[in-house]
């Protein structure tokens, strides 16, 4: 190649050479066995030239390389690093990778469990932990120069999101961030955002996959492709596969079984025969077929999401009975070593009640379950021998696609439909992309391969979109929090805070979409302008004229509305005095004529057609017409008042399913009343006739000049326009409004409410401010006017550990029907206490207009867990404590992690020479035992 050049290129390549190696960017590629990627480059090049970067790539295209670069750097420079991470697993696995690459003594953790070296140069943590030492000036923050936000997309989480945002606002300028998040559609958007906040900001975004993804779809025995490419004049672009379109429309023709009418005969069995062998390609695999038929077709390791933990668990047990194996007895033998070393400290009864020998005979098969439900431990294995291709089949929940580093070859979605929390809907476009992502292992696959299992009514032209669409847009979810606000006031004083505040991801987007509403006002005025000028008349101000016109046709409408109001109510105060045995007439609808009333509908409580009404429907009787037809009316069906015209018994032996009771009873209404004519309902002469205001009106438009002019309705019409356009601008204005300085409102009214209850005073923070502060957390005011008003003072650890397991618990699933068991005695008085004090909170938030609809304010403490805390830190069994909790493992565990915390903030904060401070400690050391002790992933 250098043979090729002339002088003056070898020695201009030379010189770029000599260059690149005295950058710290040249050693730090020599760390590596590959080559690194043009966004890596890119995006290491712009750290050394010192500019903060968000590099948005996909899931496995290695973006993380540049947090270490970060890392490199700091070391360098002997300059501090925090390598931050949204969840705990995240964080123990970087902590690993760093301290193999640089040595103990260089790299520390620090969770809200772990610590571990805290005061080494760099330090491995999550998100929470940098949060709560900017509040509190931690000195570990001196000699900070990096700081790496790993999944920084983590911002969009409601429950979390703020404070990734809280750390990007307050870092100190002279910290350089580097922002990792997976691919977003509005990458440049967030880049512009940290480029107005933390300064010179690179955006790097990287939309090729380092493997390429191939979209399949099984059904029955046959995997086919999603896409199929098409290189006629389309210049190969991608369309739906035909067979699959084939197959859809096969299923959902109807079967045509059965006689042939025409011939009166049956479909010949030959044909018959030939429709079921159609339709016998069209079936959903069971998983272990799924699994084996990726077994056959070498696209195995692969992760099957399925959106149910007790899914996940059923999956293995399907697989185990079947009598599927994907380990040899090699790798049997190895999976065994691994999980007894794994798991040795771990007592005997526990792996017992845990199902450890279950789960173990699924790992030696080379097949695990992975899930929140599941102890830590157990979790962290599955990731272990996944990652060492001694675990060949997991199925997952969505949650692992959110998590670790743990690529397999093939991804399979059984269902495109999951369980939001409110419904079930479609996944979205998002979700899929972040599913899929973990298809395909760089260095190891050529492509990777996302599996969509066929179902019922399933519409290939959808799931194309589905998996064609790029669109991720990142949404702040920042909020507002009490600890928040005293943490602010107390460092910058209420103005600057508020300006702080308006520096949000959350308010940039607002003011962004304001742009838009603004400009669209703006091009209404000229439109309100043009208007105007072609509604002049020269008789007289026809402006003035058309709001007589106006206010005439709105009184009119005022009026006719009145009196719809007023039938409605005499509608429904009549049927309200039917009774069973009525025979009426039904004046309109589908079922107007002869009825005979069944049930007349009145006893309010129960809807949904059943008997009784909604109170704003009014009664729906049921009736039986004359035509034997036995339906639910509504209101709607009496728009005038009805009355009974006679009265017929209705035989005790009467029932409605019957085709032969309805016959003879409809029989008997037709004789009996057949002959009758309801009255003519008179309708009432009109309110408007009589209105004083009408008069006036009509009186005033007659007199006025305009009335006589030749091009009045032309005129007309452009009013109309006008007042038209008028109206929608009004309405974008009120929308600007809203949406402008909204983080600051909401923050000046949670500073009302502080100020109310002496937690702040003007720009100072009073000694209760300063011990909310020290609280994190949804319920941290509750939590601080507990401290205040002694309502833990006396408790023991176990009584306590199950108050403040109030205020972390919160039930996957709302269950009102069953009251949770509580501990008696003072722990339940002091529990009682606390859901008034939190009564009296939210009684306070309505007045000063902190809507918990909208994440800010208080929500009512979940006393579920409280009998399970009570009974774990008095230091009851794992057995005993599992079964009465009915919980799994790993959401047991999650939650005493949760618990143990809250119960250090509260020994932090609780006033000096109280109870409470003891007695927080000795409950963290009641419930950090056993399974929760020897688990190391909270």
């Amino acid at each position: 190649m250098t043979e090729d050049m002339s002088p003056a290129e070898r020695y201009a390549a030379a010189k770029l050479r000599a260059a690149e190696q005295a950058t710290a960017l040249a050693p730090f590629r020599e760390m590596y066995d590959f080559g690194l990627d043009p966004f890596q480059v890119e995006a290491c090049q712009a750290l050394e030239a010192g500019k903060g970067v968000l590099v948005a790539a996909p899931t496995g295209s290695g973006k993380t390389i540049v947090g270490e670069f970060a890392v490199h750097l700091a070391l360098e420079q002997g300059r501090k690093c925090f390598y931050t991470t949204p969840i705990k697993a995240l964080s123990n696995q970087k902590f690993t990778d760093l301290v193999k690459r640089y040595g103990a003594d260089k790299v520390g953790l620090l969770t809200g469990d772990n610590s571990i070296n805290s005061e080494a140069p760099v330090v491995v943590m999550t998100t929470e932990v940098l949060r709560n030492m900017l509040y509190s000036g931690s000195q570990s923050l001196v000699g900070l120069g990096y700081v790496v936000m790993d999944e920084v997309h983590y911002l969009s989480d409601r429950f979390r999101g703020a404070v990734w945002e809280e750390v990007i606002i307050h870092l100190p300028a002279s910290v350089t961030l580097v922002s990792l998040s997976a691919t977003v559609s509005n990458a440049e958007e967030f880049g512009d955002w940290l480029d107005t906040v933390r300064g010179d900001t690179e955006v790097i975004v990287a939309e090729e996959r380092p493997v390429p993804l191939w979209q399949h779809v099984l059904a029955g025995r046959r995997i086919y492709d999603l896409f199929e490419e098409r290189d006629g004049q389309g210049g190969g672009r991608r369309e739906v596969n035909p067979d699959l379109e084939r197959l859809a429309r096969m299923e959902n023709s109807r079967p045509t079984f059965g006689r042939d009418k025409r011939r009166g005969r049956t479909m010949r069995e030959a044909d018959r025969e030939r429709e079921r062998r159609q339709r016998s390609r069209i079936w959903t695999p069971s998983r272990p077929e799924v699994i084996d038929r990726l077994d056959n077709e070498g696209l195995l390791p692969a992760i099957t999401f399925i959106f149910s933990r007790a899914g996940c668990e059923a999956a293995v047990q399907q697989c185990l009975a079947s009598g599927l194996r994907l380990n040899d007895q090699e790798g049997r033998e190895k999976v065994r070593r691994i999980v007894e070393a794994r798991t040795a400290g771990i007592p005997d009864d526990d792996l017992h009640v845990l199902g450890y020998f279950e789960w173990l005979e699924g790992l030696e098969r080379g097949i695990a379950a992975h899930h929140a439900g599941m102890l830590p431990t157990f979790k962290e294995v599955v990731e272990e021998l996944f990652v060492q291709g001694l675990v060949k089949a997991v199925f997952a929940t969505e949650t692992l696609a959110l998590g670790i580093n743990m690529p397999a070859r093939s991804v399979v979605l059984e269902k495109l439909v999951k369980w939001n929390g409110e419904q079930h809907a479609d996944i979205t476009p998002g979700e899929y992309t972040q599913l899929t992502g973990r298809a395909g292992r760089r260095g190891i696959d050529i492509e990777g391969h996302a599996v969509v299992l066929w179902q019922r009514g399933m519409d290939p032209g959808a799931l194309a979109g589905l998996a064609g669409t790029r669109t991720y847009p990142l949404r702040s979810s920042f909020k507002p929090s009490y600890n928040m606000a005293v943490n602010l006031v107390s460092q910058f004083g209420r103005h600057r805070s508020r300006e702080l505040l308006e520096m949000s991801f959350a308010q940039f987007q607002a003011d962004k979409s304001v742009v838009g509403i603004s400009r669209q006002v703006q091009k209404n005025e000229e439109g309100l302008a043009g208007y105007r000028g072609s509604m002049v008349c020269h008789l007289g101000d026809f402006e003035e004229y058309s709001r007589l016109r106006r206010e005439l046709k709105d009184r009119e409408t005022e009026l006719a509305k009145q009196g719809a109001a007023q039938r409605r109510v005499a509608a429904v105060a009549a049927l309200e005095k039917l009774k069973p045995g009525d025979v009426i007439h039904v004046p309109t609808g589908k079922y107007a004529g002869l009825a005979l009333v069944l049930d007349p509908g009145t006893s309010p409580g129960r809807t949904n057609g059943h008997r009784g009404f909604d109170a704003q429907e009014g009664p729906r009787p049921l009736v039986l017409t004359a035509e034997r037809q036995v339906k639910r009316l509504a209101s709607i069906d009496f728009p005038v008042p009805v009355s009974a015209l006679d009265r017929m018994r209705i035989p005790k032996s009467f029932n409605a399913r019957s085709p032969q009771s309805r016959r003879d009873l409809a029989s008997a209404l037709r004789t009996k009343a057949g002959h009758l004519v309801p009255s003519r309902h008179r309708k009432p002469r009109s309110e408007a006739a009589d209105d004083r205001d009408i008069t006036r009106l009509r009186t005033a438009l007659r007199a006025h000049p305009c009335h006589g002019c030749d091009e009045r309705e032309d005129h007309a019409r452009w009013a109309e326009r006008y007042h038209r356009l008028l109206r929608d601008t009004r309405q974008l204005e009120r929308r600007i409004e809203g949406r402008t300085n909204t983080i600051a409102r909401t923050f000046d009214r949670i500073c009302a409410l502080l100020t109310e209850l002496d937690y702040l005073e003007g720009d100072s923070v009073t000694d209760e401010g300063r011990r909310l502060a020290r609280l994190y957390g949804e319920l941290d005011l509750l939590a601080s006017e507990c401290l205040r008003d002694g309502v833990w003072e006396g408790l023991g650890p176990a009584e306590l550990a199950a108050c403040a397991s109030a205020l972390v618990y919160e039930a996957r699933q709302a269950d009102d029907a069953v009251a949770p068991k509580l501990p008696s005695g003072r722990a339940r008085d002091a529990l009682a206490e606390m859901v008034r004090i939190w009564g009296r909170l939210d009684a306070l938030e309505e007045d000063h207009k902190i809507n918990q609809a909208e994440g800010v304010g208080q929500r009512e403490p979940d006393l579920g867990f409280a009998w399970a805390a009570y009974r774990w830190a008095s230091g009851f069994g794992l057995d005993e404590v599992l079964m009465e909790a009915e919980m799994p493992a790993g959401d047991f565990v999650r939650w005493c992690k949760q618990l143990i915390d809250v119960l250090g903030q509260i020994a932090a904060a609780a006033p000096p020479g109280g109870s409470v401070a003891r007695t927080a400690r000795k409950a963290v050391d009641g419930v950090l035992r056993g399974v929760v002790a020897y688990s190391s992933v909270g």
